[in-house]
């Protein structure tokens, strides 16, 4: 698996490139996150005095966008924001180029929860559920009992990465402490919360001694910062810019903030991968599945609802090698 400790150590600017890495200075009026020109970004901090990292993260067009293709009941909402948060957080702090799945999985009223984010910060994701089964107030080990949480690396180059947990915790924030945790053996919490209009995550992560080698200053100095980190709010993280939840939870630390990396719904789905789809069927399997469907074979985009179409004319030229950028007459 991608070292996350890895990316951990950001480079040190100059004073005067304060837009790059500015400390912390006192905060006289909360800014709301409606009120910030771009709501869909990750933001990297470090301690001075600390082996420690954080990132934060802010999610709304793309959440809007992810849900605006289901009707989700609100339960399920929260808990795709929740995932696209973390997968945000993780694509932030893992060194690789390809993509990150994460799948949740369970026998319950939510068989699947889904989020896909690339190194290119493009992020899509869906959920499959039973409606009729959640009631508003659900919790996790309501909606999805004996799951499983199932994270992929696949890179564009090497080999596939698959880790599996238990989803054992009470919050989808402890079930990703508790896998890194046993994982990596890495100090690491995770705070994920959203609400079906915005989702935000903080994450904490210990970095190789450095600033503090005795190991109990390093325990008591990451007990201290989880600790302050743990009475933050849903509301307030919800609610207030990067900048004054930090200055609130840790206004008596030496704290820098680094450049925003913006994030965007974007759904990877293709005309040409549906017709690669076709062509692993093989030419008669896929002849007789237009036969079955009444001429046209349509393949739905379950991430974003598009619709392709392909009737006999398009696969006989399909696998005539032909390709898809010119189909038939036909409606697409």
């Amino acid at each position: 698996m991608p070292d996350m400790t890895e990316l951990a150590h950001p480079t040190v600017l100059p004073t005067r490139d304060f837009h790059r890495c500015n400390p912390l200075l006192p905060i006289q009026i909360p800014r709301l996150m409606t009120d910030l020109p771009d709501n869909d970004f990750t933001q990297r901090f470090i301690f001075d005095d600390s082996d420690t990292r954080g990132e934060l993260v802010s999610l709304e067009l793309s959440y809007a966008e992810v849900l605006a293709k289901h009707a989700y009941p609100q339960p399920v909402a929260q808990l795709l924001g929740e995932l696209m948060a973390a997968a945000s957080l993780l694509v932030g702090a893992m060194k690789f180029d390809g993509l990150l799945i994460l799948q949740a999985r369970s026998e319950g009223p939510i068989p699947l929860l889904m989020i896909e984010c690339s190194s290119e910060r493009d992020i899509r994701g869906l959920a499959r559920y039973e409606a009729d089964r959640i009631a508003p107030d659900a919790t996790l080990a309501d909606l999805m009992p004996d799951g499983v949480l199932a994270l992929t690396i696949d890179p564009t180059q090497g080999q596939r990465y698959q880790g599996i947990v238990d989803l054992d915790g009470a919050t989808l924030s402890e079930c990703f402490t508790n896998y890194f945790v046993m994982s990596q053996q890495v100090g690491t919490r995770f705070w994920l919360y959203a609400d079906g209009r915005r989702a935000r995550g903080l994450l904490l992560q210990q970095l190789p001694a450095d600033r503090l080698k005795d190991e109990d200053e390093r325990a008591a100095s990451w007990q201290h910062l989880t600790t302050l980190g743990g009475t933050l709010t849903a509301d307030e993280l919800l609610g207030l810019d990067n900048e004054t939840v930090l200055h609130r939870l840790y206004h008596d630390e030496q704290v820098r903030l680094f450049d925003v990396q913006k994030l965007r719904f974007r759904c990877s789905c293709s005309r040409e991968r549906s017709a690669n789809a076709l062509v692993s069927l093989g030419v008669e399997d896929a002849q007789q599945l237009v036969v079955e469907h009444g001429g046209n074979i349509e393949i739905d985009c379950q991430f974003c609802n598009q619709r392709y179409l392909f009737d006999a004319a398009d696969v006989t030229q399909l696998f005539a090698g032909a390709g898809v950028d010119t189909p038939s007459d036909t409606r697409h």
